[in-house]
């Protein structure tokens, strides 16, 4: 036995390396028929991964297979089971409702949940099948199981079963959200994850029934494993809008706020999880965090993309208490190397100046002070800034245009150019050598960029309208290049409309062209109400990573039971075509979970259900 165990062993490990030792499936079959536990897992795990190539001997072991499964050990009666949902072959799935019927009511807890799991992968394989034979019911009774590892792992299999494509199949009644609710605190944190994901999606009746669920759920906001905190939060931040009592609501907010703030201190990957979370929840409810902007000063040792995502939670926190704080500390960040991580800083005051009307004189002095360092990236991105700034509050500084004017050398960027130009032209009245400046610009009119060119023209024609005398000539010559000598249509277009209006009715041009601009506001880093709305109800999967809606990524088809990769069309590249039953294996459908933050472990439920105790 023992050196029928090495040469089994050495079989998988040259699998495991990707090397084909399908050859040997009649020699691994024979080896099937042993009373040792590791020897015969080694051989089931050769089965589940060749028994699809070889199916005419892989049907040779289902007598095997449903021996084991009336095993007095339950480990070995799980281990048949589990292994037969495995197996993609449809000969194999016919033999497998029988052992699976008892599975599902063995007095064991362990073959229980294990059954749990496997009726999801049957389902996943022949969804027909499944119903005909009554196992979406018994899948049902389970998560009223008096052992709560085995109702989470059924409500980790109902979830799958709802994701593809059968939403109707797992509706949380009264006497079910009390099982889960008592389940949660006992079962396993992958279980718990699945639990708080199915109250997620429940509907409380009113007020006081939310507000029962969330007390009973707020203590997972302490545990240990991020997945389950987010799992907490998110079924927190869905309910806290039925409660109608305000100082629950502010309990609630306060208890929130420790468990975010720690998860902040866990590895880059989930602090950037947990940030894309964060900033959603603070959209929804600004006042959760409030209090804390401190936490999201970017340490000198943050990875580019964690400092990217604080930088937009302090423009979000910034409030006019604590405006001078995060000014400095955006200063500070001006001076980084980060090339990127500075023009974000630089944009980061700019859009608290526009957010915070009190505190913009003070943004103001800062970029000024950031323009006297000379840095060429630095002092473009603060122009461009600027420019933001003018537009939001008019005629109010424009005693730093001279300040601007004196870095005119020093821009070479496109948007800074068009930024520049906006300006002269826009307060052409108050800078005395208005057409000198623009002249600069016009002597590489045509290697000049799009948006340079658009600005150029529309400053010089607001040039011509509030100074006449002297900018006449100036005008023409750049009419004349938008006209006669540019390829851009959109270029000529708007130089034809300025031309035709200063020939029919120039008041009419002046009009048009110097009328009151709207007020612009800081909305950059605000979503949409329904967007926002679904995002909110997706926390703690990918959807709140990309802060985009589920359908708008996951796309999800079948691949018919035997087909390969090369049968399917296109659409199935979304999928694994030879290994559709990993999704609903791992507990994950099309919702696309980020589980446990996705950083702190690949497991996830049903995974760990499969493999604990073994």
């Amino acid at each position: 036995p023992d050196r029928r165990k090495d040469a089994v062993k050495k079989v998988i490990a040259a699998m495991t390396v990707g090397k084909d030792v399908s050859a040997l499936f009649p020699d691994v079959l024979n080896c099937m028929q042993t009373a040792s536990m590791e020897l015969k897992k080694l051989v089931y795990l050769y089965l589940i991964n060749y028994a699809k190539t070889n199916p005419d001997m892989a049907i040779l072991a289902v007598n095997t297979f449903r021996r084991d499964a009336n095993d007095p050990n339950p480990l070995i009666r799980a281990l048949a089971i589990r292994t037969m949902g495995c197996i993609r072959v449809d000969k194999i799935t016919e033999y497998l409702c029988d052992p699976l019927r008892r599975a599902l009511k063995d007095d064991d807890p362990y073959v229980r949940k294990t059954a749990a799991i496997c009726v999801a992968k049957l389902y996943d394989i022949s969804p027909t099948l499944a119903e005909e034979q009554g196992f979406v019911e018994l899948l049902q009774e389970l998560v009223s199981d008096s052992n709560p590892v085995v109702v989470s792992n059924a409500v980790a299999a109902l979830s799958e079963l709802a994701s593809l494509g059968n939403p109707r199949v797992f509706t949380i009644t009264p006497s079910t959200l009390s099982k889960l609710l008592a389940a949660i605190s006992e079962c396993q944190e992958w279980g718990q994850v699945y639990i708080l994901d199915a109250l997620a999606n429940y509907s409380p009746k009113n007020a006081r029934e939310a507000e029962s669920i969330v007390e009973r759920i707020t203590p997972r906001l302490q545990h240990s494993n991020c997945a389950v905190v987010m799992g907490a939060v998110r079924v927190i931040v869905k309910f806290v809008d039925l409660i109608d009592n305000e100082e629950t609501v502010k309990v609630l907010s306060r208890k929130m706020s420790p468990p975010l703030i720690t998860l902040l201190s866990a590895e880059p990957e989930i602090q950037y999880i947990a940030l894309r979370n964060i900033n959603l929840i603070v959209q929804k409810h600004p006042t959760i965090l409030s209090h804390e902007i401190r936490v999201f000063f970017c340490r000198y040792n943050d990875p580019i993309y964690v400092k990217m995502e604080k930088l937009e939670l302090m423009v979000l926190l910034c409030s006019e208490r604590n405006a001078e704080q995060v000014l400095l500390e955006l200063k500070e960040y001006a001076t980084e190397v980060d090339v990127d991580f500075v023009r974000k800083a630089v944009r980061a005051i700019g859009r608290i100046a526009i957010k915070l009307e009190r505190s913009a004189e003070k943004c103001i002095n800062v970029l000024l002070e950031l323009i006297k360092t000379r840095v060429n990236y630095v002092v473009q991105e603060s122009i461009i800034v600027i420019k933001d700034i003018f537009r939001r509050y008019p005629n109010r500084y424009e005693s730093i245009i001279a300040t601007l004017c004196e870095n005119l050398d020093s821009l070479d960027e496109p948007e800074a150019k068009a930024s520049m130009v906006w300006i002269v032209g826009e307060y052409a009245s108050r800078i005395d050598n208005a057409d000198d400046l623009l002249e600069t610009f016009l002597d590489n009119f045509q290697d000049e960029t799009a948006e340079v060119q658009l600005q150029l023209l529309t400053a010089t024609v607001k040039l011509f309208l509030k100074r006449p005398e002297g900018s006449k000539e100036l005008m023409e010559n750049v009419l004349s290049l938008a006209t006669e000598h540019s390829d851009n249509p959109d270029l000529r277009d708007r130089g034809y409309i300025y031309w035709r209006l200063l020939c029919t009715d120039p008041e009419a041009a002046k009009r048009i062209v110097l009328s009151d601009k709207p007020v612009i506001t800081d909305d950059s880093s605000q979503l949409d109400g329904p967007l926002l709305n679904e995002l909110i109800t997706n926390i703690s999967t990918l959807a709140s990573i990309y802060h985009k809606p589920p359908d708008a990524f996951v796309k999800r088809s079948r691949i018919p039971l035997g087909a390969t990769a090369d049968d399917d069309d296109d659409d199935s590249d979304d999928d694994d075509s030879d290994d559709g039953d990993d999704s609903s294996e791992d507990g994950e459908g099309s919702s696309a979970k980020a589980k446990g933050a996705a950083a702190n472990s690949s497991s996830s439920s049903s995974s760990n259900a499969d493999t604990i105790d073994d």
